[in-house]
Parts: C-alpha cells; sequence; structure tokens
C-alpha cells in the first residue's frame, strides 16, 4: 500500500484513487455537495481554499489546498517507484 501526502500530513492510498480534478467546474462542484449530503466528502483543507479534488473507488470524495499538479506530480513519483519495483530483477 502506498500513501500519498494531500497536505498537512494527511495521506490518501495511492491505489484507491480514481481522479484528481479542479474543483472549478460546475460539476465538480456538484459532486462536492452530493457527497458532502451522502456523509462520503472528506475536507483535508484544515480551513484552506481547496484546490483539488480526489475521486476514490470507494466514492469518497477528499477535498485537498494542493494544487492538482502538485499531486499528479507526487502520485507519478509514487506510480513511477511502483514500476521500478515490478520490473527489479
Amino acid at each position: 500500500m502506498k500513501l500519498v501526502n494531500i497536505g498537512f500530513g494527511n495521506m490518501v492510498n495511492a491505489a484507491r484513487l480514481v481522479a484528481v480534478v479542479s474543483p472549478d467546474s460546475a460539476p465538480i462542484k456538484r459532486i462536492i455537495q452530493e457527497s458532502k449530503e451522502r456523509g462520503i466528502l472528506i475536507d483535508a483543507t484544515q480551513g484552506r481554499r481547496t484546490r483539488a479534488v480526489l475521486i476514490m473507488d470507494s466514492d469518497h470524495v477528499v477535498l485537498s489546498y494542493l494544487q492538482t499538479e502538485t499531486l499528479a506530480s507526487r502520485l507519478g513519483a509514487e506510480l513511477h517507484e511502483d514500476w521500478e519495483d515490478e520490473n527489479d530483477g
């Protein structure tokens, strides 16, 4: 299990992550509101502005203050490490 830091020491399991999206569009704002109503929203922004929305395979929605590009680069490093681990030998 690879954990990715999404800010303020909060971590998510990289294998359970489906998408990292910007919170600016109307459909994503609707997803955030619906997940809040359903009780599956996890706010990891520590009161700061939401800059990225993480969609998990469990239907949970996680809010992060880190930008999508920052999270993508962290995930890219994790995926690269996984690929190297699988192909060593």
